[in-house]
C-alpha cells in the first residue's frame, strides 16, 4: 500500500465519524501550504469554503451531543459522510495518481460509509442503554478520534493501519456482545 492510499483510507474513515473535521483539516493545511491539493480539490482551501465547512462543523458538533437529535444527524450523515470520504480519498490519491479517480471515489465512499454505518448503528443502542447520557461523551470521543485520525492520516499514514485493526476488533466485539444479549433475553 502506498502512503497516498493509507492517507485516503484514514481521511475517509475520519469522515465516517465526522464529515467536516477532516475536510476542515485538509482545507486549512492546504491553505497554509503544508499539503498540496490537486484540482478540483484545492477548492477546499478557499476561505469561503473553509467558512462554510467550519459553520457546518459547529452545527454537527452541537447536534451530535443531543440524544435523539444525534440520530437525526446520523440520517443526514448517511449521505454527507460517505460523500466527504469519497472526496478526501480522491484528493489524497489524486496528488500521486496512485489510483483512478473513480476507484478512489468508490473506496472513499465505502470506507466512510462503513465507519458511519457502524457509528450510526451503535449510537441508538448507547443512547437507550444510558438514557441519553452517553451521547455527549461518545460524540466528543468520535470528534476527537476524527481529528486525530485525520492528522495521523496526513502526517504518519502508516498508523492508519492501527486504527483499522482497533476499529475492526471493536466492531466485531460489539456485534458479538449484542448477539449474546439477544440470545440471553430470548424466551426459551
Amino acid at each position: 500500500m502506498t502512503t497516498a492510499i493509507l492517507t485516503g483510507l484514514g481521511l475517509a474513515a475520519a469522515a465516517g465519524l465526522n464529515a467536516y473535521i477532516p475536510l476542515l483539516v485538509v482545507g486549512l493545511l492546504g491553505a497554509v501550504d503544508w499539503i498540496t491539493l490537486p484540482q478540483p480539490y484545492s477548492a477546499l482551501e478557499n476561505p469561503w469554503v473553509l467558512g462554510v465547512v467550519a459553520a457546518l462543523l459547529a452545527v454537527e458538533v452541537l447536534a451530535d451531543k443531543v440524544p435523539a437529535v444525534d440520530s437525526l444527524n446520523d440520517i443526514v450523515g448517511t449521505v454527507v459522510r460517505p460523500a466527504a470520504g469519497a472526496v478526501l480519498f480522491a484528493a489524497s490519491t489524486g496528488v500521486t495518481g496512485t489510483l483512478s479517480p473513480e476507484l478512489s471515489l468508490v473506496l472513499g465512499l465505502v470506507t466512510a460509509g462503513a465507519v458511519h454505518g457502524t457509528k450510526a448503528a451503535a449510537r441508538p443502542v448507547l443512547n437507550a442503554g444510558t438514557a441519553g447520557a452517553a451521547a455527549p461523551v461518545v460524540s466528543t470521543i468520535e470528534d476527537t478520534v476524527s481529528l486525530v485520525l485525520a492528522l495521523v492520516a496526513i502526517f504518519v499514514p502508516v498508523l492508519v493501519v492501527v486504527f483499522f485493526v482497533v476499529f475492526t476488533v471493536w466492531a466485531v466485539r460489539a456485534i458479538r456482545s449484542r448477539r449474546g444479549r439477544r440470545r440471553a433475553s430470548a424466551p426459551a
